[in-house]
């Protein structure tokens, strides 16, 4: 990885250069903060014959390119993980055959299901985090290098548990985990907590961080991508869900943390950034979904690209500055 630099804005990402980000200026006359990409869906349902859908996937750069880790729900309808592979970060070559993990005890290497990933550089390697299938949903945690062998660890958490999400660095010291616990189905409820570890297997001091409120995340939220630094603070994407009276609405927002104390929530969002509006959002295996899970950012330019789950079917992507989206959230926070 490249050292640490800082864009020149007054609002930095602290992170590496990108010039590669995939990207596409905002459309004339929208007024959006957030924009989508003009051809989404940016993979479709079924890039391998025995896929059914492919959403809520992890995109990280990787020697130049890109690579990331890709929920598939096969035509069995059984959630696996798969490796992707891109040279612009939107044309993608998903491996058909799913991810196996090494090295893991056997009490808990045997694979029920695993759905939902996100991928991060630590130090030096790339960790994934899933939602692993052991007597129900918990968060799993695996190691690679080079995206051909992962190494799986121990299971994160006690079931039940949902959308762990590490952050990019140690926080004096510790590894931090962003997770919603959950029950066994599909959950009509959930706050966002925080856990550290000294050595990512021994998770503790756990802290909530935010509970649902009202309207578009008033039946339960959850983190999304990794938690993006800033010079103000940790920029955490994160879903909430509206329950209709035609079922569940997942739209997604923003909120800023503090550095030292992640735990401690400077701003949220009152409104969403991006709510299920367009057709392959809303028409699929799970209708009105929009659901973030992988950030590409670029810090001397301040542009964010991210990934996102559409309909539980397809993966769109949509584009921000950071410094649009900070000053967004501070005018429109609860």
């Amino acid at each position: 990885m490249n050292p640490t630099s800082k864009s020149s804005s007054k609002i930095q990402i602290i992170g590496d250069a990108l010039p590669n980000i995939p990207w596409q200026e905002r459309p004339a006359g929208d007024g959006s903060v957030v924009w989508r990409y003009a051809h989404n869906p940016v993979i479709k349902r079924n890039p391998f014959p025995a896929s059914n859908s492919l959403f809520n996937s992890a995109v990280v750069p990787f020697k130049g390119k890109f690579a990331g880790v890709f929920r598939s729900d096969d035509t069995t309808r059984r959630q696996a993980l798969h490796t992707g592979f891109s040279d612009d970060g939107i044309q993608w070559k998903i491996t058909p055959e799913r991810i196996h993990f090494v090295g893991g005890d056997p009490e808990i290497a045997a694979w029920d299901y695993g759905y939902d990933p996100r991928v991060v550089w630590i130090e030096d390697r790339f960790y994934v985090t899933w939602c692993n299938g052991y007597h129900g949903p918990t968060i799993g945690l695996a190691w690679t290098k080079d995206f051909v062998t992962y190494t799986q660890m121990e299971n994160s958490f006690l079931v039940y548990n949902r959308n762990g999400v590490l952050f990019p660095r140690k926080i004096n010291g510790k590894y931090y985990m962003l997770s919603r616990p959950s029950d066994n189905g599909h959950t009509p409820f959930g706050d966002i907590f925080v856990s550290s570890s000294p050595d990512l297997t021994y998770w503790g001091c756990h802290r909530h961080v935010m509970a649902r409120t009202y309207g578009w995340q008033g039946t339960k939220i959850g983190a999304g991508p990794i938690p993006i630094e800033t010079s103000e603070g940790w920029l955490m994407f994160y879903h909430g869900v509206l329950g209709s009276c035609n079922g569940f609405v997942y739209s997604w927002g923003a909120a800023l943390l503090d550095l030292e104390k992640p735990w401690k929530v400077i701003h949220r969002a009152k409104s969403y950034l991006m709510s299920p509006q367009e057709l392959y959002e809303c028409v699929g295996d799970v209708p009105n979904v929009a659901f973030p899970c992988a950030a590409l950012t670029d810090a001397p330019t301040g542009r964010i690209a991210v990934y996102y789950g559409c309909a539980d079917t397809v993966t769109g992507l949509a584009f921000c500055r950071v410094e649009e989206v900070l000053a967004w959230l501070k005018e429109n926070s609860i």
